[in-house]
């Protein structure tokens, strides 16, 4: 049954040249009501196809052609939607509880994780497979496909393995399970699933520094799948010392991005010819290579002043229109003022003249007219007279 399944997984997929792999997570947990009882994640070569939630009753197709592909096979719906909440969901409960009880455990948050993959090479036809149990973080057991055993991880466990290992059923269960379940499964993961799962998206690639003697950045972004690799090589062979890799980062788009970077502290100038940045992508023959070269290294210097050159008349505009509203401001409270504070009325300047400030307004226009003698006659009146002038009484002034 196996050779039938990878011949037939031969003839869809023979134009390629990589291997392909099922990968299921799956993880239990007790002692805490804020975290899932069950859980587990679906992956066709490192990409999530399948999510499944107990707690809250999810099974939920990551990708456009696993949703197809539950709405055309109602009978794998079914089966997924069963081992998420009947099933498994038990069985992780029931294994956390005997760990417990073998290792004197009572109370607290315990964690039981499983994670089972297999793979096929498409060129080979040879399949491997796995199978890793973990608890509380640390490794628990192994399955060995070759001796179909287990194997403890550690010397409180052998007691499980021995168990195990004589339950005849599970081993033929397992059998079956690496030997065409999880082929099947691959299989129509791939068929429904090819235009996401086995596309490829090279990216851009560049050399970017913050300062003269920063650290020479080879950065990569926009590329799908997440499965590359960046690095430096000098003389044609990759480097290690001075170089600091970045981790692959999600975009907001799908894709990904990730960055490596060389000190270039040490590198003489005759040198720089010998280094370059290679980026690698799964499922791509060939690598973009970039080499270390002082002209197309993007800098923050040139980044601002390009910047700043682009904004200069923004700013400017925005300066000259802040002034005009300040003087259109200006303008408005000074004829507001003005109009709360009036000039003084003919009357006044009667008075300040010595004369009645009930005086007609003819009256006040025939003193405004008065001869230029009369005026020098009254400004050059001898101090005594206007110490006297002021000195009257208020009646006399009345």
């Amino acid at each position: 049954m196996v050779a039938k399944l990878v011949i037939l997984f031969l003839l869809f997929h023979a134009a390629s040249t990589v291997s392909h792999m099922l990968k299921y997570l799956g993880t239990g947990t007790s002692g805490n009501p804020d975290i899932a009882e069950f859980m587990f994640v679906l992956e066709v070569d490192d990409t999530e196809v399948l999510y499944c939630d107990a707690s809250k009753k999810i099974v939920e197709p990551r990708q456009d052609g696993v949703k197809k592909m539950l709405d055309d096979n109602p009978g794998a719906q079914r089966e997924y939607t069963q081992e998420c909440f009947e099933h498994q969901p038990g069985i992780y409960q029931n294994s956390i509880s005997n760990l417990k009880q073998l290792l004197n455990q009572s109370g607290g948050v315990h964690i039981l994780q499983c994670m089972i993959g297999s793979e096929v090479n498409e060129n080979s036809g040879e399949v491997k497979g796995f199978l890793q149990l973990g608890y509380n973080g640390e490794g628990y057991l192994e399955f060995d496909l070759k001796t179909m055993s287990w194997i403890p991880l550690k010397p409180e466990f052998n007691i499980v393995k021995q168990t195990m290992d004589g339950d005849r059923n599970l081993i033929k269960y397992l059998g079956n399970l690496f030997g065409t379940i999880l082929l099947e499964r691959l299989k129509m993961f791939l068929d429904y699933g090819s235009s996401s799962l086995n596309k490829t998206v090279l990216p851009p690639v560049s050399l970017l520094q913050k300062t003269p003697s920063s650290p020479v950045s080879c950065h990569a972004t926009g590329f799908y799948p997440d499965r590359a690799a960046i690095f430096w090589r000098k003389d044609g062979v990759e480097i290690h010392e001075g170089v600091d890799p970045g981790e692959i980062l999600p975009n907001n788009d799908e894709t990904f991005q990730m960055s490596v970077d060389l000190n270039i502290s040490s590198v003489t100038p005759e040198d720089w010819r010998r280094y370059n940045c290679v980026f690698q992508l799964s499922g791509v023959s060939e690598d973009i290579i970039i080499k270390l070269n002082k002209t197309i290294i993007k800098t923050n210097l040139v980044n601002n002043k390009t910047h700043i050159d682009a904004e200069l008349p923004i700013i400017i505009a925005a300066f000259v229109l802040v002034l005009i509203i300040i003087v259109a401001i200006g303008i408005v409270a000074y004829k507001k003022k003005k109009e709360s504070h009036p000039s003084p009325s003919p009357s006044i300047i009667i008075e300040l003249n010595g004369r009645s400030g009930t005086e007609s307004p003819d009256s006040a226009q025939r003193s405004g007219t008065e001869s230029p003698d009369s005026a020098q006659r009254l400004a050059t009146e001898s101090p005594d007279s206007a110490q006297k002038l002021a000195t009257e009484s208020p009646d006399s002034a009345q």
